[in-house]
C-alpha cells in the first residue's frame, strides 16, 4: 500500500482528538499508521524541565531521545509537512490533526453547531444527532458522516485519502 494521509479539522471540543483515535484503534491491526497534531498556539509541553533531555532542548539543538521502545525527536526548528513525513518513516495512513491549510481531503468534525467557515477547506463532515442538518445550507460538495459510525468514516478515509508517497 502506498501511504495515504487524511486531514482532520474542527473547532475546539469538537472530538477531533477522540475521533482520531477511534479511527487509529481500528486501523491498527491492519495498517501501519502515523499521526501529526498541530499545535497552533505553541502550548503543548514535552519535557519535564530540569531533565536531560530538557537541558539539551534549552541548547537549540535537535535532540533525540533513543529508548528500547521508542525514539523521540525535539526540534527548536519548524519542519515543513514533507520533512515531518520523511521522519515518521514507513507508515500505510497519516492522520493529521489540525494544520487545515495543507492540500489533504479533510474531514471536519462538529458537535452542536457547524462553523461554515470550514466548508470550503473540507470534504466530508462527520457529525452527531446534536446537529440539525435542516438549519444549514450544506454545499453540495460535502459528504456528512455520523460521528458515531467510526466503520463509515473508516471507509470514507480509505476511499479518499491522499496518496503522499508511494
Amino acid at each position: 500500500m502506498s501511504s495515504l494521509a487524511i486531514g482532520f479539522s474542527g473547532p475546539s471540543n469538537s472530538g477531533k482528538t477522540t475521533l482520531i483515535v477511534k479511527v487509529a484503534n481500528a486501523l491498527k491491526h491492519k495498517y501501519s499508521l502515523a499521526i501529526i497534531k498541530h499545535d497552533p498556539s505553541d502550548k503543548a509541553i514535552f519535557d519535564k524541565e530540569e531533565k536531560d533531555s530538557w537541558k539539551f532542548s534549552q541548547t537549540g539543538a535537535e535532540v533525540i531521545v533513543a529508548s528500547p521502545t521508542r525514539t523521540t525527536f525535539l526540534s527548536q526548528r519548524t519542519k515543513s509537512i514533507d520533512d515531518i513525513i520523511s521522519m515518521v518513516g514507513k507508515f500505510d495512513i497519516l492522520l493529521v490533526e489540525g494544520l487545515k491549510t495543507l492540500k489533504l481531503p479533510r474531514l471536519s468534525v462538529f458537535r452542536d453547531k457547524l462553523d461554515k467557515d470550514y466548508f470550503p477547506m473540507s470534504n466530508a463532515l462527520a457529525i452527531d444527532e446534536s446537529i440539525n442538518l435542516d438549519d444549514y445550507d450544506i454545499p453540495k460538495h460535502l459528504d456528512i458522516l455520523d460521528l458515531n459510525d467510526i466503520d463509515s468514516i473508516i471507509k470514507w478515509i480509505l476511499k479518499n485519502a491522499k496518496k503522499v508517497r508511494q
